[in-house]
């Protein structure tokens, strides 16, 4: 089941959303501000978050996020402005929605985010871990990510422990997988670390 975080101070808006969400099958977890944001972000698949918090905005904390998870985040805004748009973006936003909005196109949204996630690599045969570490790379396709954040999410997932050989066996293993696929590729450069590219060289 997956889960999903609302950060949205509106009592009312989080109320409905989460019964929409649960209605739908659903894990739901609630935050009204951006400390509880925080605490609760490591327990979620997908985080819906509204740009105008009390303490602090939601790019702010979508920025903040991006430093340790990379799951989907569906920006609330209730500015329909381009360069509002723009920042929630470039800030690791993967999708908007412009408020008043209809829950119906919410949900239409998440889960089209949730199979752009999650179905990435359906042509191939992938053990768990590798599965894990392609949808890390994907997720954060044509950006470099080093092999510490790799680790890290790693251990994450499940709480279990990846060392740093297995890693580096895994990221062969993976790469020697997509070669003769359609998927794009890995790239490596010293220092940055590892990056997604659905460019085929």
């Amino acid at each position: 089941m997956k889960t999903i975080l609302i950060v949205e101070d509106d009592k009312t808006l989080n109320k409905n959303i989460s019964f929409a969400l649960e209605s739908e099958g659903y894990n739901v977890l609630s935050a009204f501000n951006a400390q509880e944001a925080y605490e609760k972000s490591d327990e979620a698949d997908m985080l819906i978050l509204d740009v105008m918090l009390p303490d602090e905005s939601g790019i702010t904390i979508c920025r903040k996020i991006r430093e340790k998870t990379v799951v989907p985040v569906i920006f609330l805004t209730s500015c329909d402005e381009e360069q509002d748009i723009i920042s929630g973006l470039d800030s690791g936003g993967d999708d908007y929605i412009t408020k008043p909005f209809r829950l119906g196109i919410l949900l239409s949204r998440i889960k089209a985010l949730f199979r752009r996630c999650c179905t990435e690599s359906t042509d191939l045969e992938l053990t768990a871990l590798e599965q894990k570490l392609f949808e890390y790379l994907t997720m954060n396709k044509e950006r470099f990510v080093t092999r510490e954040q790799i680790l890290a999410h790693l251990w994450d997932c499940k709480g279990e422990f990846v060392n740093d050989n297995t890693l580096s066996v895994n990221i062969s293993r993976l790469r020697e997988k997509l070669k003769d696929s359609d998927n794009g590729q890995i790239i490596t450069k010293r220092g940055l670390g590892y990056k997604w590219t659905q460019q085929k060289s």
